[in-house]
């Protein structure tokens, strides 16, 4: 009998540790899986050498974890599989410069913004592309599941190519087989600096002005999202996003 009673405790007290694991509510050291792209620098992406995750996304929801109490573990995937986990809530935290649009709210718990970005044309330097304007009947790639892709289909009659990674779209209208480029500002910058300014550049006006903002699968956790939007006012207000952001892009961020 003593031993059947020490069986039920046992195994009442694992069903108590299992229900404090990786779905808390946000705090008390409770774990989190976060959703992130490999590729998409300088937010996000695999150090080769370390085979650790860095870049600005990383720092900032590891700063907001770090204020708010609780731990976090990534996980890469492609955009596209990314955008699928928040709507099958496989994961309970997204961020890889997730545009906030509409369409995403229907499915996505975003939280307050942290980054306001838009859309830019990249061509070859000796491109007479000059704007949006000049792109139909043109192969242009985009990376798929993206508002570039979106803005493309829906807006130009251009003929779009939807890369699973953008870095394969880049390295395609550096070999010719692209006529241009269309993704998010930051990362197109970064990485013409990088590997490619003495042959691409940006042209035209910078498109649809959205903010980023850290997913969460919709009406799962309230309480984690509250407790991301209190951490992100706090590294706000101290100064860790400032320093996190100047580290990641070379410049303070804009007031």
């Amino acid at each position: 009998m003593r031993k059947i009673t020490l069986i039920l405790a046992t195994a009442a007290l694992a069903m108590v540790l299992v229900a404090c694991g990786t779905s808390g509510s946000g705090g008390d050291g409770d774990t989190y899986t976060v959703a992130t792209d490999a590729n998409f620098q300088p937010f996000e992406y695999k150090n080769p050498d370390t085979g650790e995750m860095e870049g600005f996304d990383i720092e900032l929801i590891e700063a907001i974890a770090e204020d708010q109490g609780f731990e976090v573990e990534f996980e890469t995937m492609e955009f596209d599989g990314l955008l699928g986990s928040m709507r099958s809530a496989k994961h309970d935290i997204g961020i890889a410069g997730i545009s906030i649009t509409e369409d995403r709210k229907e499915f996505i718990d975003f939280s307050d913004s942290y980054y306001d970005s838009g859309l830019i044309l990249a061509v070859p330097n000796d491109s007479d592309i000059e704007s949006i304007d000049d792109i139909d009947g043109l192969n242009v790639g985009a990376r798929q599941g993206s508002t570039s892709e979106d803005y493309l289909l829906d807006n130009t009659d251009a003929e779009v190519t939807a890369f699973p990674e953008i870095v394969t779209a880049y390295m395609d209208l550096q070999r010719g087989r692209l006529d241009a480029v269309l993704y998010d500002l930051p990362n197109v910058q970064y990485y013409i600096k990088e590997e490619a300014s003495d042959s691409l550049k940006t042209v035209g006006d910078v498109l649809e002005g959205q903010p980023y903002g850290i997913a969460l699968p919709k009406d799962e956790n309230p309480e984690l999202l509250e407790s991301i939007n209190e951490g992100l006012a706090n590294v706000k207000e101290n100064g860790t996003y400032d320093e996190i952001y100047e580290k990641w892009f070379g410049e303070a961020p804009p007031q």
